[in-house]
Order: structure tokens, then sequence, then C-alpha cells
């Protein structure tokens, strides 16, 4: 293809690719009007990463943090679907 053979998808880029994960998560959470998204990036890594026993909490946490409106870190930009219970 034209990208030389080289994998040019954001999956790859920045959640795959190491390097490129650390310069794009620096990038979000430098910015205030990014530092939400880089914020509930890291938290949803950690839940992923959470023990069977703690994620109803764990979750009850992100959603009132990021997903509800007037939360401390609300991420507006989420669509109605992925805010859903």
């Amino acid at each position: 293809g034209q990208d030389g053979g080289q994998e040019t998808s954001f999956r790859w880029q920045c959640v795959e690719q190491p390097i490129g994960k650390l310069l794009f998560r620096r990038f979000l959470e430098g910015s205030a009007e990014f530092a939400a998204a880089g914020a509930l990036w890291a938290e949803i890594e950690a839940f992923e990463r959470c023990e069977d026993a703690e994620r109803e909490a764990a979750a009850k946490r992100l959603r009132s943090r990021f997903f509800t409106p007037g939360g401390a870190e609300h991420c507006g930009f989420l669509s109605a679907a992925a805010a859903a219970p």
C-alpha cells in the first residue's frame, strides 16, 4: 500500500505500540480540553485489570466520574449509547 507496508491505524499506533501510546496519553493529559479523556482511558485500563469482585464498585466509580453530567470529569463527547447503563 501507499503506507510502505506500515500499519497506520489509531489502534496500532496509539494503543498497541508502547511509545505511541505513551506519547498520545501525554498529549491527552497535557491538554485541559482532553485531560478527562486521558483519565478515562487510564481508568478503563485499570478496570480491565481489576479483580472480578471489585468490578461492580469500579464500574460505579467510572460511571459517576466520567459518564454522569456534572461528574468530576464528565466526558460529554461520549455518545448516549456509550453512557447507557
